[in-house]
């Protein structure tokens, strides 16, 4: 299972439900896929097939929706 956060565009933002403990997002479209660290802060962590300017749209996104990602993932995780 694989709930997904929120999407935008051609991205779909989600994570895994077997995922580890330090919060972070997945970020999949066409094109390729991502992964974000939310802690200890919000940074890359890799990513396939997307360009320079589809990582820095997608990191301000998860930027703007940092929130609701937490919110979504102690939900999920009941943390």
């Amino acid at each position: 299972m694989s709930p997904t956060v929120f999407r935008y565009k051609n991205y779909r933002f989600f994570f895994f439900s077997r995922e580890e403990a330090r919060i972070h997002i997945h970020v999949t479209s066409p094109d390729g896929e991502a992964k974000f660290w939310l802690e200890p802060v919000i940074a890359l962590d890799k990513f396939v097939g997307l360009s320079d300017r589809q990582i820095k749209e997608c990191q301000k996104l998860v930027e703007k929706h940092e929130n609701e990602i937490k919110k979504a993932w102690k939900k999920h995780f009941k943390s």
